[in-house]
């Protein structure tokens, strides 16, 4: 599977996941750049152009990704952390409180305690460590020949609306569910309190050419023949909130994202496990795994409002008009009055 989430969204900790099913093991291949092509046969193989990780400090604890702590337990340049008295690091969420009478100072160079109104390290800060230290590097994570694709998946921070997970109909609607991706805000690009962003394809601050014409690119990859075998597309959301209380997410993420990755898995084998609604296939009731999880409901993790939608798809609309124009390929506009109609028989 490959994943593409804006920064700050859990691309690391989902490419190291440490999985809380029974049953399950994952291997990493990298957590940031995958250059994909077509072999021979038609299927989609990709390689992980970096040797290292560059992950967002502030969050990553033993509990949340300890494939992490692992990878950054020596040979690793950390920047914008705060630092210790006896010459470690700190930041925010560590989890791992300094020894009595060491001191910390922050990103900024200051004295800094616990409570202190500033973070101790930047909210973007970052670790560089090496992939060879992470301990459960894919075999085959340096193979020229690339691992194969069956998966897409995209996603990013909503804290309402947005199912936990829902497949695309087509690689044609990938493409748009990629294009119309969006985001609150994070430290990493622009942080601007939780304004709700456009993100298309998670590649918003790193598009090198028109991005229509990417657009264009992906779905001339959906027309290849020859027997090519098309990955298929989905979209996660772990960022789900409560409304009655807003702090608190839905859904308890991290290793438990490895139930999402399993229905996925079996949507891939031909499982009939999934229901359509006017965004997506999304998991039928009693088909995502919820055993274990005290609280958490189906229907709180699966609700496709048809007010929420309509707002979204007329926010896309304004969006690819403004940003895109005449340069938008028409299959995408199709595919956004495709879910227009479809919202309107709801």
């Amino acid at each position: 599977m490959a994943a593409a989430f804006p920064s700050a969204c859990g691309k690391t900790n989902l490419a190291m996941l440490s999985p809380a099913l029974p049953g399950w093991r994952v291997h990493c291949v990298g957590d940031d750049i995958a250059w994909m092509k077509f072999d021979d046969e038609g299927r989609l193989r990709a390689i992980n152009p970096e040797c290292g990780f560059f992950g967002v400090a502030p969050g990553t604890s033993a509990k949340t990704n300890p494939n992490a702590m692992a990878a950054v337990s020596r040979n690793t340049i950390f920047t914008n952390v705060g630092h210790t008295s006896d010459g470690g690091v700190y930041w925010e969420g560590l989890d791992q409180a300094p020894p009595p009478g060491v001191t910390l100072t922050s990103w900024l160079g200051k004295p800094w305690s616990p409570g202190d109104p500033e973070p101790c390290a930047h909210p973007n800060s970052r670790f560089c460590a090496p992939a060879r230290q992470c301990p459960i590097m894919d075999p085959a994570w340096e193979d020229p020949r690339g691992v194969p694709i069956d998966a897409i998946i995209f996603g990013g921070r909503r804290p309402r609306g947005v199912p936990l997970v829902f497949e695309a109909f087509s690689w044609r609607h990938g493409v748009f569910v990629g294009s119309a991706m969006r985001s609150e805000a994070t430290a990493a690009a622009e942080h601007k309190g939780g304004r709700i962003l456009h993100d298309p394809f998670a590649m918003r601050p790193f598009f090198g050419y028109n991005a229509g014409q990417y657009l264009a690119h992906w779905l001339a990859m959906g027309e290849r023949g020859g027997g090519a075998r098309l990955p298929r597309f989905f979209h996660v959301n772990w960022f789900l909130r409560d409304p009655a209380r807003p702090q608190k997410f839905l859904w308890p993420g991290f290793g438990h994202n490895a139930r999402v990755l399993a229905w996925i898995f079996g949507r891939l084998e031909g499982e009939d496990n999934a229901q359509a609604t006017p965004i997506g296939w999304v998991p039928r009731e009693g088909a995502l795994d919820l055993r274990g999880l005290p609280g958490v409901a189906h229907r709180d993790l699966f609700e496709v409002g048809k007010e929420f939608w309509e707002k979204e798809a007329r926010e896309l609309r304004a969006y690819y008009e403004e940003n895109f124009g005449e340069d938008l390929p028409r299959e995408v506009m199709a595919e956004l009055e495709a879910l227009e109609g479809r919202l309107k028989k709801m």
